[in-house]
């Protein structure tokens, strides 16, 4: 009986032996599967890795654009704001100007219509007395 049980013994642990190898075999053939995925992933996202720098850096160089543009923008603003009010200033010194020389102008015109009254008033008295 003993020698029943250790055949029994025997053949289960060469079937658990047996099992074991094909699980180890299985199980280097799935790593060997996994390694080989991962290098495939690997050399598939390398072009992807460099396109996403080079649209990286491109997307930068936008932005610094965008803010070199704006930066002009705000130059072009301020000084069209400057120009808006250096008019504003020559219009309002036009106005003084022409003011002053309508006031002057009427002034000079009155004087002028005096003058020659008081002249011809003194002609004719003078020219009239004689």
């Amino acid at each position: 009986m003993n020698e029943i049980w250790f055949a029994l013994m025997a053949i289960a642990f060469l079937v658990v032996v047996g099992f074991f190898i094909y699980v180890l075999l299985e199980l280097r053939k799935s790593a060997k599967a996994l390694t080989e995925f991962l290098k495939t992933t690997e050399e598939s996202l390398k072009p992807t890795m460099e396109e996403l720098q080079l649209t990286l850096r491109s997307l930068r160089k936008v932005t610094d654009d965008v803010n070199e543009i704006t930066g002009d923008i705000r130059t072009i603003s301020g000084s069209t704001r400057d120009i808006g009010q250096n008019l504003k200033k020559v219009s309002e010194l036009i106005n003084e100007v022409s003011s002053e020389t309508i006031i002057k102008v009427s002034g000079l015109r009155v004087g002028i219509r005096t003058a020659l009254e008081v002249l011809l008033k003194n002609v004719f008295l003078k020219g009239g007395n004689q």
